[in-house]
């Protein structure tokens, strides 16, 4: 669920990004017309991208995107919460250890726009 609102809060601040670029852009080109070149605006990916690391982006936009590794330990938990009958205490073994390792997910994701927020795990 919240992977797919990541999804669509994505896509209307990059469309609200757009949108209002458009207007800059066609104000840049009636306020000089003999400069010919155009601005173009970032691709959806690297619109993402400036938002998670510039800050100066991300408050222009409203779109703020934390991503935060996990500890081991956040990632055995989560686990657990999950369903797998794992003690965050058991670390030590090695099979535990490989289980955390390779079924859990590494990251933690906040994203914040319009007064909103979602967390998901990748």
């Amino acid at each position: 669920m919240n992977n797919e609102r990541y999804n669509q809060i994505i896509d209307e601040a990059y469309k609200n990004y757009l949108k209002h670029n458009d207007e800059v852009d066609n104000y840049w080109i009636k306020k000089n017309p003999e400069i010919e070149i155009r601005w173009k605006p970032y691709s959806k990916e690297e619109f993402i991208n400036k938002c998670i690391t510039a800050e100066a982006v991300a408050e222009m936009w409203g779109l703020k995107i934390e991503e935060r590794e996990l500890s081991l330990e956040e990632r055995a938990l989560w686990l657990e919460n999950n369903g797998w009958e794992l003690l965050v205490g058991n670390l030590d073994h090695d099979h535990v250890r490989e289980v955390v390792e390779t079924e859990s997910p590494t990251k933690l994701i906040t994203v914040t726009y319009n007064n909103e927020t979602i967390e998901f795990y990748e």
